[in-house]
Formats: C-alpha cells, sequence, structure tokens
C-alpha cells in the first residue's frame, strides 16, 4: 500500500486462540488490513471476484484449488533459495541443517509443491546465532523488498520466470520430538534446535524449554555424562552448551543464571532424566 498499490482482498487464516482461555483473535495481517479498511476473507475462492491483476502468496500454508490457478495469476514469496527446502518449513530446516546461506525465491505458483519457475531471488548468509524468528522477519523485509522492485513498473514487471534447477530438497514440518533436546548430540547441533524455537528438555520429571543457549566445544571438567550440569553450562555429546535463557513449567522466561538459583541442582544432576 505504501508503495502505491490498490490492495483488493486479503485471504488469511481463521482467528484463533493464542492462549488458553483467550478468546479467538485474528492474525496480523487480517488486523492490519481491517485497520485499513481493506476486505478479508477466509475463502481463496472469493479472489475469482476480486478482479485483480495479480495475488501475492506468502506463507499461506494452504492448497490453493486449480481453478483459482487457473484463472488469477499468483506468485508466492517463498522462504529459501528453491529448489533447496521446498515445503512448510524452510526457514526451521535451513538452521537445522547448519546451511550458512539462505535467501528468497519470488516465483510463481502453481500445483506442485513449490515447483513453479522462480522470477527472481535474493541471497544472505544466517548468523551462527540467529534465530528461526529472527531469521524470518529478515526474509520477510528482503521478499517485500524484492516484491516490490519488481511490480515498481506494473505486473509485468515481474519477467519471464525461470525453471528451478538442482536437486530439491524437501521442507517438512518439524515434528514436536524434534525439538527435545537429545543431550547425546553434539553442542553445535542443541544449539541449532534452540534458536528454531520451543526446545526443551527437563528436569525432575517437569519440562524446561531453552530459548536462548550457546555451544561450546569445549567439555565440562568432571561431568561425563551428557545432560550434566555444571554452572549453567550442560555437558552435550561433544562440547557444552551454555544455557542463556530458559523457561520452567509454568514459569516465565529468565536468565539461566536466575532460574540456576532457583532449581537448587545437586552436584552431578542431570537434564533430561
Amino acid at each position: 500500500m505504501a508503495a502505491g498499490h490498490d490492495v483488493a482482498l486479503v485471504v488469511s487464516m481463521p482467528d484463533r486462540r493464542r492462549a488458553r482461555n483467550a478468546p479467538p483473535t485474528p492474525t496480523p495481517v487480517k488486523e492490519r488490513a481491517l485497520a485499513h479498511k481493506i476486505a478479508v476473507t477466509e475463502r481463496v475462492a472469493d479472489v475469482l471476484e476480486a478482479d485483480v491483476e495479480l495475488g501475492v502468496v506468502v506463507a499461506f500454508g494452504r492448497i490453493i484449488r486449480p481453478e483459482v490457478l487457473a484463472r488469477v495469476p499468483l506468485c508466492n514469496l517463498h522462504f529459501s533459495l528453491l529448489p533447496r527446502w521446498r515445503g512448510a518449513a524452510p526457514v526451521e530446516r535451513a538452521i537445522l541443517a547448519g546451511d550458512s546461506v539462505t535467501g528468497v525465491c519470488l516465483m510463481a505458483l502453481e500445483a506442485g509443491l513449490d515447483t513453479g519457475p522462480v522470477y527472481a531471488s535474493v541471497e544472505t548468509p544466517i548468523g551462527d546465532h540467529e534465530t528461526a524468528d529472527e531469521l524470518r522477519e529478515r526474509l520477510g523485509a528482503l521478499g517485500t523488498a524484492l516484491l516490490l522492485e519488481r511490480l515498481a513498473s506494473g505486473v509485468g514487471g515481474l519477467g519471464v520466470p525461470v525453471p528451478q534447477r538442482g536437486e530439491p530438497t524437501y521442507a517438512e514440518k518439524l515434528r514436536p520430538e524434534e525439538l527435545v533436546l537429545d543431550w547425546a548430540r553434539p553442542a553445535c547441533e542443541l544449539e541449532r534446535v534452540v534458536r528454531v524455537g520451543r526446545a526443551s528438555t527437563t528436569l525432575r520429571g517437569r519440562r524446561l524449554l531453552v530459548h536462548r543457549a550457546r555451544a561450546s566445544s569445549t567439555a565440562l571438567p568432571g561431568a561425563e555424562a551428557p545432560g550434566t550440569v555444571v554452572g549453567t553450562a550442560v555437558q552435550a555429546g561433544q562440547g557444552s552448551l551454555e544455557l542463556v535463557e530458559v523457561q520452567g513449567e509454568g514459569r516465565s522466561r529468565q536468565a539461566a543464571a536466575q532460574w540456576l538459583q532457583g532449581a537448587r541442582l545437586a552436584p552431578g544432576e542431570r537434564l533430561g532424566s
């Protein structure tokens, strides 16, 4: 809108509860659209009656039916360098795989899973300690700039898309068990899980979320078993993981040093047990 485009319709996911016992609330996209008095719908088919030149799809997470694809030109901003990480969780999978580079592709939408030809792309490094939320926000800004640059002279400015080249990899949605910290794994891998978000372990049978952590290649003196806590560090299969910010069950996020004071761990006590 700020770039002068007329947004005729926003298709958004249904309102949902963000917390237990809270009333359903709209998505941020729907909330912003309503504030600007833009029509909003949950039905993708409504775009067929909207008389639009172009639809822009970003992290929508729903299948768009063939009759819509056939009648409305649609482009998609996908947060990876296709054909690497087609699918639902490209940002998370790039971090878990230890990728040093990712990017955004502006692509034509078709029936296949992120298989469409690419109009343009932009590449960016992944920070050593960058979280999925931080990276997603950066990719959103890069993708917006790329889209607006191509549309500056109208829809024709998209150009002719080029077919994807290379061996595809698939970014499946993360399973809950993938976010459980396995202390037998190397510390560098554990930090990647933490960077994805909602990483967890247990202490005395109660869940402990780990929001921030830093991997070290150094093992902890006297901590032979993975999961052993020494100060705010935890022994891993290789190296150790320094806890920075955690959240105990039923509690708020807090610095690991503050949590440690209240936890009163016994010497040699282990996480994950």
